[in-house]
């Protein structure tokens, strides 16, 4: 269960509600979170589960817009409501009913109703996962990327390490962020090998992400695992603000928003 947000006031004179959803889901046949004009996002999905319980258009505020392929376990939903007749515990239930089986509504809350899930939150949590096998593996291949050569999976905690603490991650942006500022703060970064399917599972938690930033982390967490970087190298690579000196941006599949924290 996720953790419950700060609430001061959840209740207006007038009855208006503002509610937090928790919402997993496997983005494999979406365009992403964001509601869009020519395909299929999470957001519109979402919006008319909740349109079909209240008479009047909601529309719904995310923590992350993730992008085409991505996946999710904590995404965090909300929208208001002036007319709250189904108890919070069982709002999940009743939402699930209207939605497709790839998304899930997973906890109901309410949050003041100046709270934004986005600019509220002090900590976001991803993990990218990758199969390394000499042979693709059908059964994992829609939330893991496929490498075939070996990566030392030593040499790749070593440069996770380096990404932890403040830094201008300019070099781990993709073209097209509209970022006011490249500088974040990395809270942890880990490689974990799973004992059982042998998935590499890179996690990162951090107060917010530049576009395809933890994609980007990844790949260059690849190339130190192949041997095309050093892990000592991370430094002066954050150092240098140059994308191209960081590794390719891996794709979307292997990447989960694991929680968002307020």
């Amino acid at each position: 269960m996720p953790r419950r947000a700060n609430i001061i006031s959840c209740l207006c004179p007038n009855g208006l509600r503002k509610i937090l959803l928790t919402v997993a889901y496997d983005g494999t046949n979406y365009a992403g979170w964001q509601r869009q004009k020519n395909a299929l996002g999470i957001q519109e999905c979402v919006e008319n589960a909740i349109n079909e319980l209240y008479a009047t258009a909601k529309t719904v505020t995310a923590a992350s817009r993730t992008d085409a392929g991505v996946h999710a376990m904590g995404q965090r939903v909300a929208f208001e409501v002036d007319n709250m007749q189904i108890p919070i515990r069982k709002l999940p239930q009743v939402l699930n009913r209207h939605l497709p089986m790839d998304i899930t509504v997973q906890f109901a809350e309410y949050v003041p109703l100046d709270f934004n899930p986005r600019f509220k939150a002090i900590s976001k949590s991803y993990r990218y996962q990758i199969y390394n096998a000499p042979l693709p593996n059908p059964l994992v291949r829609r939330y893991s990327a496929f490498i075939p050569n070996t990566l030392n999976v030593e040499n790749m905690r070593q440069a996770a390490k380096h990404f932890i603490g403040y830094h201008d991650f300019a070099a781990f942006c993709a073209t097209g962020s509209s970022a006011k500022t490249t500088t974040r703060t990395i809270f942890d970064c880990t490689v974990e090998v799973d004992s059982i399917s042998g998935i590499i599972k890179i996690e990162v938690s951090g107060d917010a992400f530049l576009y395809n930033m933890v994609r980007i982390m990844a790949g260059t967490l690849v190339y130190v695992g192949l041997g095309k970087i050093k892990a000592e190298d991370i430094p002066k690579i954050i150092a240098s603000l140059e994308r191209n000196k960081a590794g390719k941006t891996m794709p979307p599949e292997g990447l989960v928003l694991l929680t968002v924290k307020y």
